[in-house]
């Protein structure tokens, strides 16, 4: 008798990621999280002033 693969490897990595994931999920606290959020927010608003400033800076500096 012979038994009948029922799962193909699209399954199995699904399967695979979905349960680490999940596991990697449950695992952060959501203050972390926010944490994050706000930090990289933060991160961004000030690349985007620095990186303004500078080439204000160089327009300046221009002939």
């Amino acid at each position: 008798m012979e038994l009948l693969e029922t799962t193909t490897n699209g399954q199995v990595y699904a399967g695979t990621f979905g349960g680490l994931f999940l596991s990697v999920f449950s695992s952060v606290f959501v203050e972390d999280l926010l944490r994050t959020i706000i930090l990289a927010f933060i991160g961004a608003i000030v690349s985007f002033v620095v990186s303004l400033t500078l080439k204000n800076l160089i327009k300046r500096m221009k002939p």
